[in-house]
């Protein structure tokens, strides 16, 4: 077993949160704004 820096894990984490909670903010955003144009056209 290698030795792990707990440091390194926790900014690790971190920066795993940080892109799947930019990918969902993205991912809502982009969704409501299709839904938006799309009742426009109505």
């Amino acid at each position: 077993m290698l030795p792990v820096e707990p440091l390194f894990v926790v900014i690790l984490v971190a920066l795993l949160g940080l892109f799947f909670f930019g990918f969902l903010l993205v991912r809502r955003t982009v969704t409501g704004l299709r839904e938006g144009y799309e009742d426009g056209q109505r």
